[in-house]
């Protein structure tokens, strides 16, 4: 469907008037941070405004406008920002490619400024995504003053600023709403790059007015390290850190952000501190000649320690293929209680879902009793039954099933569409042109083809993120 809307020349003339009126235009669900009450929501944008927002910001003269615009937040050769998306250029998808480029660039670069300074600030934006005021999308893109100006004085002809016609597209698909942007997409992880990296121009301002300030101590020996809404400050005395600290909080303050109380801390021993704390916990445990079971056991404690963390996602990648995957009959396995260690990893940490799923694929195949492969699968569901919007999951569990049961159901509606093409995901209400109205109707998002190929098992290149 997206290629054949962006093939399409009539989206770049579509009225978003009427759409600022209708509140389920993106399709909206919940993921679970911890398996407790912390829920992220994630949208799948229209994919009409996803085309007419990558066509404006595409547009020659807007995409050079914006690299020239990424220069001036990057002057600072003491800010660095390593978050920007980037398209891989290897086999390894584009997901993988800037987890990669984290690790390169922000861990291994925090220990290599070990060496220079002493002390080093850890701290995030409090629910970035959920915070942005849509409005300083053009505050980033022309500037504040030039774009409040515009507003202020009705006298004046009004000049077409295309940062306000982002802003104008992300208030459609939000019931006319300012505050947040929509998560889950690289376009918006692009869009917020534009308001951080203006938050960093802005940073670096008040760092060099307060130098210039009287009797003010100079600000210059500092480094800081930014991806996304994550930074790492570093400075030789902890003075220096207050003081960044201070401006950095100033500064995200003007843009409706706050900082992380709880996120935020002071160190002097960076070579210990600058790695994940899950990290060092797994690195320093021992993973090698255990049974299935006992490994499992051991990444349940990684689970309890560091709940959600990416080394629990790391491992079970790994358990996957180096552990499960290749196993041709049990020996000595009891499968319902790798099940019950495996589904109860997946309760506490909602971000395992989708490598926990694929384990459980290939178990059950190896399971040469079928009454207990259903015993197994009705208690999965009844046991996250407990948690409400497991929509993520059920995606999964339909993954799972799919080819035992293809008419079985789920509750989530993305699952339900698989069942049933005519299941409405968007609100496509608002399209009076008949081209689009074609394309919406004869480009269907469900591949029976890709379903009929699909195997039992979930081979492991079906969710892991990159190769060990």
């Amino acid at each position: 469907m997206l290629q054949a809307l962006a093939e399409c020349t009539h989206v770049d003339n579509i009225s978003l008037e009427k759409v600022k009126k209708l509140n389920d235009v993106n399709y909206k669900f919940l993921t679970n941070k911890d398996g407790k009450y912390a829920w992220r929501p994630l949208q799948i944008v229209n994919p009409i405004i996803y085309v007419y927002l990558v066509n404006r910001i595409t547009k020659k003269e807007n995409w050079n406008f914006i690299k020239n615009r990424f220069k001036k937040f990057q002057g600072n050769e003491k800010i660095k920002c390593y978050s920007i998306p980037i398209v891989s250029k290897a086999t390894t998808s584009d997901k993988a490619s800037n987890i990669l480029n984290w690790w390169q660039q922000i861990e291994q670069q925090s220990l290599e400024l070990s060496l220079d300074f002493d002390n080093v600030l850890n701290t995030d934006i409090s629910d970035c995504y959920g915070s942005i005021y849509t409005h300083t999308i053009p505050w980033a893109l022309h500037g504040e003053k030039v774009i409040k100006d515009d507003f202020l004085y009705p006298s004046t002809p009004k000049k077409k600023f295309f940062g306000n016609s982002i802003d104008s597209a992300i208030q459609s698909m939000q019931y006319s709403q300012t505050n947040g942007i929509p998560q889950g997409s690289a376009l918006m992880d692009f869009i917020a790059e534009i308001i951080l990296g203006y938050a960093d121009a802005k940073l670096t301002h008040k760092i060099k007015s307060y130098s210039r300030g009287e009797k003010q101590s100079l600000i210059n020996d500092y480094k800081i390290l930014r991806y996304r809404d994550d930074y790492r400050i570093f400075a030789k005395n902890q003075e220096t850190l207050i003081k960044i600290a201070k401006l950095l909080t100033e500064t995200l303050y003007e843009l409706n952000f706050k900082l992380n109380s709880q996120k935020t801390f002071i160190s002097d021993n960076i070579v210990s501190d600058v790695i994940k704390p899950d990290k060092l916990y797994w690195n320093e445990s021992k993973q090698s000649e255990k049974s299935l079971q006992k490994h499992l056991f051991l990444l349940h404690t990684l689970g309890e320690k560091h709940p959600n963390s990416g080394s629990l996602m790391t491992s079970l990648t790994k358990f996957l293929e180096e552990r499960v995957y290749p196993i041709k009959i049990f020996k000595e396995e009891n499968s319902k209680v790798l099940v019950s260690i495996l589904v109860d990893i997946a309760f506490k940490n909602p971000r395992t879902y989708p490598v926990i799923t694929a384990i459980l694929s290939k178990i059950l195949t190896l399971e040469v009793n079928t009454e207990t492969v259903k015993q197994i699968l009705k208690s999965i569901e009844l046991k996250f039954d407990k948690i409400p919007n497991v929509g993520h999951l059920q995606v999964w569990l339909q993954r799972l099933t799919i080819n035992q049961d293809r008419e079985k159901s789920y509750p989530e509606k993305l699952c339900q569409k698989v069942i049933d093409n005519e299941t409405k995901i968007w609100n496509f209400d608002w399209i009076t042109n008949a081209n689009l109205n074609d394309i919406i109707q004869n480009n269907q998002i469900i591949d029976e083809e890709k379903i009929d190929e699909m195997e039992n098992i979930i081979e492991p290149k079906e969710v892991k993120i990159f190769g060990y």
